[in-house]
C-alpha cells in the first residue's frame, strides 16, 4: 500500500491518503454514507481513484478478524 502514508507531522500520525491531510478513515465514512467514487473524486480534486482503492485495501487489513484465546 504505497499511497496510505503515517506521518507524526501530518495529522498526528492517522493514516493519510499520499501524505495530504485527507485521512482513510475520511474517505471510509464518505463511502459508508453513499458518495460514489465519482463524488469524492469530485469534492477532492488532489485524490486519485486508486487513493480510494487503497483507503478501503487499508481498512480491510486493520480490520481484519484475529482471535485471541483469553482465560478468565
Amino acid at each position: 500500500m504505497d499511497r496510505i502514508t503515517i506521518d507524526p507531522d501530518v495529522m498526528g500520525g492517522v493514516p493519510c491518503i499520499r501524505g495530504l491531510r485527507i485521512p482513510v478513515s475520511m474517505i471510509i465514512r464518505l463511502l459508508a454514507s453513499g458518495k460514489s467514487i465519482k463524488e469524492i473524486l469530485e469534492d477532492y480534486p488532489e485524490l486519485e481513484e486508486e487513493d480510494i482503492y487503497q483507503a478501503l485495501e487499508y481498512a480491510a487489513w486493520v480490520t481484519s478478524e484475529q482471535i485471541y484465546k483469553i482465560e478468565l
